[in-house]
């Protein structure tokens, strides 16, 4: 069985531009989803945008399969009406961690990217295109 990783992120905003920059590696339980529900949380008032105006990138490449109650616990985070952004990218390898994401973030307008470089650049584009990797639903 494969080594599991203990749950890290990173939360670093680019102020100016509006842009949260998540980073989540490992496997997480209810205590680290915690943490890092109020870490996002402070760095969302630090971000100093309007509600839901931010944007925001996360990268999962180095996330651990999670159990089913974190995936819910997750899509309870991205589902929460006072901290949804305004555009959702994630950076995701190609694992079954993608899948869960997917899952978590169903019904939210999201792109998948295998590059941060190309999910930047989707963001911050005024009116983006529709790119082949972007769901709804």
């Amino acid at each position: 069985m494969a080594d599991i990783m203990e749950a890290t992120f990173s939360i670093v905003n680019d102020v100016p531009r509006g842009l949260m920059r998540i980073t989540l590696a490992g496997f997480f339980n209810a205590d680290d989803i915690a943490r890092f529900a109020a870490a996002r949380d402070r760095e969302l008032l630090a971000l100093r945008t309007r509600p839901n105006d931010h944007l925001t990138l996360v990268d999962i490449r180095a996330m651990d399969i999670q159990a089913s109650e974190s995936v819910a616990a997750f899509r309870r985070l991205l589902d929460d009406p006072r901290t949804i952004s305004r555009r959702l990218a994630f950076v995701v390898g190609h694992s079954l961690s993608t899948m869960q994401i997917r899952r978590a973030a169903q019904g939210r307008e999201t792109c998948y990217f295998e590059h941060p470089d190309a999910a930047e650049a989707w963001l911050m584009t005024p009116r983006p295109p529709a790119h082949a990797a972007c769901r709804v639903g």
